[in-house]
């Protein structure tokens, strides 16, 4: 197994992927995503962080976190939430004899992948690039035609804001070129 080493730089700015266990389609089942928000919001009162942006799949999301000045422990973020997420949605665990015995040890009930996939924004381009990936990504899988369709998304916030047109997002962008395989 390769290693891969981990940016902790403290109040930098991330980008995230993180999956649901083997692609399962329940990230968006409307009592997951209740319970998942409340995990959030508890989460950020006793660890702080600012989600800049955020889209949610049925079998993964990406989103866009702040790190406060003081602190670069995303890690110990998305370990609190994804646990807390397991505990509070008992309805997604998997039959005990459909994981393995890894994850029955680490007391994982089949509901995220054990990993995700992180990267420290560089700089302003970088940091577009990801927010435009980041909202496209539901015109990308197929699940609508345009950006602004998709409900789950912070992109709706944006238009209000008027960061971006309300029909930005079209099915003709290409973004594959600019990230790294497995970023999904």
């Amino acid at each position: 197994m390769s290693q891969y080493i981990r940016s902790y730089k403290k109040g930098a700015i991330y980008f995230f992927t993180l999956v649901s266990y083997n692609r399962r389609k329940i990230l968006c089942e409307n009592d997951f995503l209740q319970a998942f928000k409340k995990i959030i919001k508890q989460v950020q009162q006793q660890h702080p962080f600012e989600i800049i942006a955020w889209v949610q799949l049925p079998d993964h999301l990406h989103c866009i976190w702040k790190m406060p000045t003081d602190d670069a422990n995303y890690s110990m973020r998305w370990s609190q939430i994804k646990r807390l997420t397991t505990q509070a949605c008992p309805q997604y665990h998997l039959p005990i004899d459909e994981l393995n015995r890894s994850k029955i040890k680490r007391n994982e009930r089949g509901i995220w992948q054990r990993r995700f996939y992180e990267h420290e924004i560089k700089d302003e381009a970088d940091f577009i690039r990801h927010m435009d990936y980041l909202h496209y990504n539901p015109v990308k899988h197929g699940l609508v035609k345009m950006v602004v369709h998709w409900p789950y998304s912070s992109f709706h916030r944006y238009v209000k804001q008027g960061s971006y047109a309300q029909d930005w997002g079209g099915s003709s962008m290409n973004f594959s070129e600019n990230f790294p395989d497995g970023l999904e």
